[in-house]
């Protein structure tokens, strides 16, 4: 029983974007929908199982994952440690930055002005590439980042308003994942 939004759903996860609950794109969320069945997520999964795309499920949002070899390994831990700066960047932003959150651009500005620890975190972005003139080309950079990665969404064209999605999940479960035993946390390498 194939579901006859298995070509969207596909359509979005191979481009590596997220079908996420609290999406503000209505296909999206009708999408989220579908795959929610427990039928036919497992129908789909084994579906693209057999073109080598592993359809996962995460909190509230689904993805594709594929077998990948050794070597791309350097690849991924250079993009673990650029998320992990991305995300100290928006936690020191707001602590509250989280799933649901809403925030403008002109709100991290406004921060920049006062907040000498986050003005560092955007000097250190800079070499992920994102070197603009002023700090609010420099945050709207930033901010397309993740937009571009399906983490956050713009909800009000506006206000200039956006919203972290339920993918944002994803990212704190990679840090979560990293585990620094406590016998060692403190050491100075020798």
């Amino acid at each position: 029983m194939m579901s006859k939004y298995t070509a969207e759903i596909f359509d979005v996860l191979r481009r590596g974007l997220f079908i996420c609950s609290n999406s503000p794109d209505e296909n999206n969320s009708k999408l989220y929908r579908v795959l929610e069945d427990q039928s036919t997520f497992e129908h789909l999964y084994q579906y693209f199982k057999q073109i080598n795309y592993v359809l996962e499920q995460g909190n509230e949002y689904f993805y594709f994952s594929r077998v990948e070899q050794n070597a791309d390994l350097e690849r991924k831990l250079d993009n673990a440690f650029a998320w992990i700066d991305y995300l100290d960047f928006f936690k020191s932003f707001d602590s509250a930055f989280d799933v649901g959150f809403r925030f403008s651009p002109a709100d991290i500005v406004n921060q920049l002005k006062n907040n000498a620890d986050l003005k560092s975190k955007l000097e250190n972005l800079s070499k992920l590439g994102i070197a603009k003139k002023n700090y609010s080309e420099r945050v709207k950079k930033v901010i397309e980042k993740l937009e571009k990665d399906n983490f956050v969404a713009l909800e009000n064209e506006i206000s200039e308003t956006y919203k972290v999605l339920t993918s944002f999940n994803y990212l704190k479960d990679i840090i979560n994942i990293i585990h620094i035993p406590e016998d060692i946390e403190n050491e100075i390498p020798k």
